[in-house]
């Protein structure tokens, strides 16, 4: 979904109650010293004076991450979905905000049935009864994005009928326009935020929720996941009927299925919690170790059971991939941090890393770090040791060193983590990392087949062979460049941006106290010289230009005061 900058708010008029509508949540919540530090009244031009709102009761009581969960919980779908997005991302926000956003729920009302019926026949191009014999007007289930219908199809059998939200698209795109304005405001008015790229992050949830707003994208995801699965009898995903699919329906197989975690109903069911413990990891281990190509959100409402020990995972709108380099550098540092070896650790991290070519890493205190990490969270024994904690405190590591890794190895840490949680409530004594210990050691294999060997060694023979053919070719257009005086040298200032607005505000109060100054030098004249109408033998036009003047003089004071100097 491409997001077009807003520039000043005013003058796209479709944001301006939104946008107030957002500050006022902020502000309610007690987080107007954050609109102040984002100068947002130079930007939107209604100013915060007009943003009405007093602070949440009990707003005090509440730590800062409960309240940032609050208001997004307030402001509706787009932001409870970005705020489910940063609660896989703890390379951006410490734990204590990732602990709070993951409990993070939608109270979303279904939408009406007729308007249900309405999409899914404009999406199908068929009137409803000829494609299902039955279609239940009351949804199962409804979300911030769709809601969910039980249905026969005709000729078929059970299915179940993902209808997506009327207008949910125009609706998000205005709300993540909104955001990357905000987002630019916070790079660059917080230093410490450039890392993270908070614009950065709100592009790529719009990336996530195009797909997720694309139902044959999920339908191609599902039967992908279905074909590398095919004939392991651990795992069952439903089939997709795709003469009823389009791209706001989505229609799957119906299948009886037990919410992983109600462990009465799994016993009820006489299915085994160990059982399904065991394989919902090795399920997981294979995405990630084997296939590459994994479910990003396995929270328990979207893991189930089946009759037989068999998984079931449902909602396939976030995928995330791990090409064979990602699998097999993972797979290195999950082995060199079991085996303590530091220099390896280091090595693996930098590989996996991303970091600014001006800031690149001290590599002795990077290792020194790595040292301490080993010996605070690695215990001698591998069944002991916790995944999760493990990979959350490695990101820790990085965000230290301002080292950043793949978005898709961060989302399946997560993935990981959640599948941990899941699997040792069902049986605390299973150890993922002890269950991940074959599929890094058949990674690591993999590597040295004499197969694999050669093809790696033609591939890089290749690829040196391409780079020998292109060198002549890109200096001679450099040269021809050099040559027409068309070379340029682009040079990026950084840390202006502080000077700049320094610059600016000290312009805009100089220029406001020139007119102040014009208009009472000029009052002045007329009343000295007593030019007509009079108003109790005062001209009133110098009388309201001295007023005009003196409003303009107090607000320029409230100004200065605000920000705390003069």
């Amino acid at each position: 979904m491409q997001i077009h900058p807003i520039g000043v708010v005013l003058r796209t008029y479709r944001h301006i109650n939104r946008y107030r509508q957002i500050l006022t949540v902020l502000i309610r919540y007690g987080f107007a010293d954050l609109l102040d530090r984002l100068h947002i009244a130079q930007y939107v031009e209604l100013g915060l004076q007009l943003i009405g709102g007093a602070r949440h009761e009990h707003v005090e009581s509440l730590s800062t991450p409960q309240r940032v969960r609050m208001v997004l919980e307030e402001l509706g779908p787009t932001f409870i979905k970005l705020g489910q997005v940063l609660s896989t991302r703890p390379d951006v926000l410490p734990a204590e905000f990732i602990d709070e956003l993951s409990k993070l729920q939608q109270h979303v009302p279904p939408f009406e049935f007729s308007l249900a019926r309405e999409i899914v026949e404009a999406e199908l191009q068929r009137p409803l009864p000829e494609v299902f014999e039955h279609f239940d007007p009351q949804p199962l289930a409804a979300g911030s994005i769709a809601q969910v219908h039980g249905a026969v199809l005709r000729g078929g059998g059970p299915v179940v009928v993902k209808v997506q939200r009327p207008n949910i698209r125009e609706t998000i795109a205005a709300d993540l326009e909104i955001l990357l304005h905000l987002a630019t405001l916070a790079e660059r008015h917080f230093d410490g935020l450039r890392v993270q790229r908070p614009t950065a992050v709100v592009q790529e949830f719009s990336r996530l929720l195009e797909h997720e707003l694309d139902f044959l994208r999920e339908a191609g995801h599902l039967e992908r996941f279905r074909r590398q699965f095919r004939g392991d009898g651990a795992i069952r995903v439903p089939r997709v009927e795709r003469a009823a699919t389009a791209r706001r329906v989505l229609t799957m197989e119906r299948m009886d299925v037990a919410p992983i975690m109600d462990r009465d109903e799994l016993l009820r069911r006489g299915l085994n919690p160990r059982v399904l413990a065991q394989r919902g990891a090795r399920v997981t281990l294979a995405q990630i170790f084997v296939h590459g190509f994994f479910h990003a959100d396995p929270h328990p409402g979207n893991v189930f059971a089946l009759p037989g020990n068999v998984i079931c995972l449902l909602d396939f709108g976030l995928m995330g991939r791990l090409d064979r380099r990602l699998r097999e550098d993972f797979a290195e540092l999950i082995y060199a941090v079991a085996e303590r070896d530091v220099p390896h650790v280091a090595a693996a991290l930098l590989r996996l890393a991303e970091y600014e070519p001006a800031r690149e890493p001290d590599r002795r205190q990077l290792e020194h770090d790595i040292a301490e990490f080993v010996d605070t969270q690695v215990v001698d024994e591998l069944k002991e040791l916790d995944l999760g904690r493990l990979l959350y405190a490695m990101l820790d590591l990085l965000n230290r060193h301002a080292l950043r890794i793949p978005t898709d190895l961060i989302t399946m840490i997560k993935a990981a983590a959640t599948v941990e949680r899941i699997a040792g409530q069902l049986d605390p004594s299973l150890n993922m990392l002890a269950e991940a210990h074959p599929y890094v050691r058949r990674v690591r294999l993999e590597r040295l087949r004499p197969r694999r060997l050669v093809r790696d060694l033609l591939e890089t023979t290749g690829e040196f062979a391409r780079w020998a053919r292109e060198i002549p070719g890109s200096v001679r257009d450099l040269l021809g460049l050099a040559k027409r005086g068309e070379l340029r040298i682009g040079f990026e200032h950084r840390g202006l941006d502080r000077l700049i607005d320094s610059n600016e505000r000290i312009a805009n109060r100089v220029s406001f106290a020139i007119v102040v100054a014009a208009l009472i030098v000029g009052s002045s004249l007329i009343v000295h010289s007593q030019i007509p109408p009079l108003w109790f033998e005062i001209p009133i036009i110098g009388l309201a230009g001295y007023i005009v003047a003196g409003v303009m003089a107090v607000t320029l004071f409230i100004a200065i005061i605000r920000h705390g100097r003069l």
